[in-house]
């Protein structure tokens, strides 16, 4: 079962450090194990404190296999004290993919 998930909040700023280097765990977590059922990208808006997070997953039971990870289960342990606004999360149907960029970052390179 596909399933996509986006999820948006806001930091408190003086959050904003740990939150990010709690978010880069994750990604070098996925980087080694490689899992090959999630995409997931993670994208602070312009204003420094607002976060969207996009996953899409496929499995059987339409679960997503990040909670799994020990970094995502560190970043979400202590998540209620860095944020300002909780986090919705909402359900989303794909309408079009495009990939066409072949020097795509694969994780934070094109962070500012």
């Amino acid at each position: 079962m596909h399933n996509n998930t986006v999820v948006t909040y806001t930091v408190r700023p003086e959050a904003y450090a740990e939150h990010v280097r709690l978010i880069e765990g994750v990604f070098a977590q996925l980087r080694t194990e490689r899992p090959g059922n999630v995409d997931y990208q993670v994208m602070c808006l312009a204003d420094g404190v607002s976060f969207v997070h996009v996953s899409n997953h496929d499995s059987a039971d339409g679960s997503s296999p990040l909670p799994a990870l020990s970094t995502f289960k560190e970043f979400t342990s202590d998540l209620a004290h860095r944020v300002a606004t909780p986090p919705t999360a909402s359900d989303a149907k794909t309408i079009g993919t495009y990939r066409g960029r072949t020097d795509a970052p694969t994780d934070a390179e094109d962070r500012v």
